[in-house]
């Protein structure tokens, strides 16, 4: 078995592909804000928009890797199944509270045209919280099933010894119910948003479910728990999987098999979605279907396989990496942007520009952004870090 790489050169995948996410979430946001009416009418603005799609699955999907190597360290170190749940849990707890400290912040900043209902939004920090909450009880359940604490016996002194024969059931077991969640999700999606729809709940409560808000039907652009979930669960299971030791020995091979099994899910799912027949009542390919998420999720895995390759073997590190810089501060800089974007203290006048302008504008959007993220690397250590663990840091041999 060959020597694991150094921490940072093993990590920096995620980082760069966090900072991607961040870039397509920069020129989305943009676009969206920016450009007249008729510059909306072009294909420049379709296509830009389609590379909207995949910001949120990116950051829900790496949420729930980085989630798997923290719960995997804790684990390593033979804590009991409920001691790792309550670190992970109030983890996703924080993030939850700050989505909810993040929709006050914008409806205070937008106070008089911005609706009170708009503190109640589902937006994807409450998400990615709501499913880091979900994804901690998860392993509690996992672990709890399958023993607990994986010890033995006794040394001298007291001190237990582990049982490392039993570690690699549990990933297993882990990644199982990590794929099987991610699946039940995506299968539940359709009836939830339509024949079964919660209706009979508050709101604010069923736009956790279906992203309802308080508009009487479900919105494609909140971020409920059926279908986005189902991302950080499926990058949960790969967390778990890429984070053994037997990977980690082999990891060139298996990101190479990572990507070629990513096209593989697109083509069974486009398989799928092209029969005559479908399962559910109501089948709306671009916002519930099963199929249009593994199609995503077969992207997804493609993409981190391309990200591992181009750290390890392309340009991802030569020298500073403004993605890897990005993906260091993604919450922050996701929190900072937005206003600069959206909000009053945007940076061209909204819904008035060409293609042009609006560039221009997205140009000095990420080289503001790097600099942020730059400057709060060197700050840190200095104050309050409040998005440090949501990076997986290598183990201390």
């Amino acid at each position: 078995m060959s020597a694991p790489e150094s921490g940072p050169s093993r990590l920096a995948y995620i980082d760069w592909m966090r900072g991607l996410a961040c870039v397509l979430m920069f020129q989305t946001h943009c676009y969206d804000s920016w450009l007249s009416p008729d510059a909306r009418q072009t294909r420049f603005f379709m296509y830009s928009q389609l590379g909207g799609t995949f910001p949120a699955p990116l950051f829900l999907f790496l949420a729930g890797i980085s989630f798997a190597l923290v719960t995997d360290k804790l684990w390593q170190k033979n804590l009991a199944p409920a001691q790792i749940a309550r670190t992970t849990v109030r983890r996703g707890a924080e993030i939850f509270a700050f989505g909810l400290l993040f929709r006050l912040q914008e409806f205070v900043l937008a106070m008089g045209w911005s609706p009170w209902t708009d503190l109640l939004r589902v937006d994807i920090l409450n998400e990615i919280g709501l499913s880091m909450i979900l994804m901690g009880g998860l392993c509690w359940l996992v672990l709890s099933a399958m023993g607990g604490r994986e010890t033995g016996g006794r040394e001298t002194g007291g001190r237990e010894t582990s049982k490392p024969e039993s570690g690699p059931r549990k990933r297993l077991a882990l990644v199982l119910a990590s794929s099987a969640m991610a699946l039940l999700i995506s299968f539940l999606t359709p009836p939830l948003w339509t024949t079964w729809r919660p209706w009979w709940l508050p709101w604010p409560i069923e736009s956790y479910i279906d992203g309802v808000h308080n508009l009487g039907t479900p919105q494609s652009w909140l971020f409920p728990v059926f279908p986005w979930s189902a991302f950080a669960f499926a990058g949960l299971a790969v967390g778990f999987a890429l984070h053994s030791p037997w990977v980690r020995g082999r990891e060139a091979r298996i990101f190479v098999g990572l990507g070629v099994a990513g096209v593989a899910v697109v083509e069974v799912a486009r398989w799928f979605d092209a029969r005559p027949w479908h399962f559910y009542a109501v089948y709306d390919f671009w916002r519930t279907s099963p199929s249009f998420f593994l199609i995503r999720l077969g992207m997804l895995m493609g993409i981190l396989s391309a990200s591992y390759a181009w750290c390890r073997w392309g340009a991802g590190q030569w020298g500073f990496s403004p993605l890897i810089q990005l993906g260091q501060a993604s919450l922050l800089v996701y929190w900072v942007h937005i206003e600069f974007v959206y909000g009053r203290l945007s940076i061209l006048p909204k819904h008035r520009v060409g293609i042009r302008a609006a560039s221009l504008g997205l140009a000095g959007i990420f080289l503001a952004m790097v600099a942020l993220a730059a400057l709060r690397t060197r700050m840190k250590g200095r104050g309050v870090d409040v998005g440090a663990w949501l990076r997986p840091r290598p183990a201390v041999s």
